[in-house]
């Protein structure tokens, strides 16, 4: 588990407006950084966690979603699927190489950079207190979901 305190950023959110990471310190903060608006494995993702967002603004927790994908897509995506929270967009992937989350991948057989799907938990104070990479997209915000919970 990492305990490293993340710098601040300020990435365009959908809404209309910027999401920055420090005035947001009064609670903990769910960052799932996934690949792409509207595919399957994203979409099971953004819905389960929207089907639990409920639980984890009870606890005290706000959820951000972050890919390289516009604005434009991102406010489709969150429309088509009813998505509560802010999902950003890291076009120039500062945050996402903040994060080590840019890595080669293969896609139908072809080597292409992408985001390798990833989760952190960050408290109140902007310390990372637990991260999954590689993650599969289903079930997985309910173990997120249950480490908040344990904040």
């Amino acid at each position: 588990m990492s305990q490293q305190a993340v710098a601040d950023f300020t990435l365009p959110a959908t809404g209309a407006a910027d999401f920055s990471l420090y005035p947001i310190r009064s609670h903990s903060l769910v960052i799932y950084f996934y690949p792409k608006d509207d595919t399957p494995g994203c979409t099971t993702q953004a819905q389960q966690f929207r089907d639990l967002y409920a639980e984890f603004l009870q606890a005290g927790s706000e959820i951000v979603g972050i890919s390289r994908d516009s604005i434009k897509s991102h406010e489709k995506f969150k429309t088509k699927f009813t998505v509560p929270f802010a999902l950003l967009s890291d076009a120039e992937e500062k945050v996402c190489t903040q994060f080590a989350v840019i890595k080669q991948k293969k896609l139908y057989g072809k080597e292409v950079r992408g985001i390798e799907r990833s989760t952190f938990v960050l408290d109140n104070k902007g310390i990372i207190r637990q991260e999954w990479r590689g993650l599969k997209a289903d079930g997985h915000a309910q173990e997120v979901l249950a480490v908040v919970q344990s904040l």
